[in-house]
């Protein structure tokens, strides 16, 4: 199976590291939305990564749907999601928070850079920035109340919130800067330091 995008993509790069966690291998082609479009078209038409291309041609699209679908590859007893229902919901409020949180950094990155400067909506960046703190703000606390583990374990939570901090941090990093998010980026810096997110760097 082929992975393809960028790993400067959060979408892509928790899906790398998911299947690394997983044990399924999976080969990676570097493939840009914008400075490589016709390729990637040729591709997936719909041109959205991650794209995930199957041994028999088959393509599955977004980073969610490709997780599942790997989840269901590497069989009972290796999901990176608990299953017990409380932890499972607190799993999932965290990913939607984060995921949150990159969808809200790359709409930010995208009007200062793809947007002429004259036709900037400033009162739309200030509420997607509005929006950008507020995923973080609900991650920090609720990573005070219960931290992710930093034992070893990295569960698909963890995988997700690390790599959107990253990418935050990378795209529009003034956006954090000076606010207290200490549980979140404290937690970013052990992940980074596994081997999963070592062998998987931005690109």
């Amino acid at each position: 199976m082929k992975l393809i995008g960028m790993l400067d993509s959060p979408y892509v790069r928790r899906v790398a590291i998911s299947a690394k966690r997983l044990g399924i291998a999976l080969e990676h082609e570097s493939v840009s939305v914008f400075r490589h479009f016709q390729h990637f078209q040729s591709i997936n038409p719909v041109v959205k990564a991650p794209t995930l291309v199957l041994d028999d041609g088959s393509v599955l699209m977004d980073s969610t749907l490709i997780i599942d679908y790997l989840e269901t590859l590497a069989g009972p007893g290796n999901s990176l999601m608990p299953t017990e229902p409380g932890q499972r919901l607190r799993s999932l409020q965290l990913i939607g928070l984060a995921l949150a949180a990159c969808e809200k950094s790359v709409q930010i990155y995208y009007e200062r850079t793809l947007r002429p400067t004259e036709i900037q909506h400033a009162p739309w960046v200030e509420r997607v920035s509005g929006q950008l703190l507020a995923a973080y703000e609900a991650l920090e606390q609720a990573l005070a109340k219960q931290p992710l583990p930093t034992d070893g374990s990295l569960d698909q939570a963890g995988i997700t919130v690390a790599v959107a901090w990253t990418f935050t941090n990378l795209l529009v990093a003034d956006q954090v800067q000076g606010k207290a998010f200490p549980q979140i980026s404290a937690f970013t810096g052990y992940a980074e330091g596994l081997e999963a997110f070592v062998s998987t760097p931005v690109e």
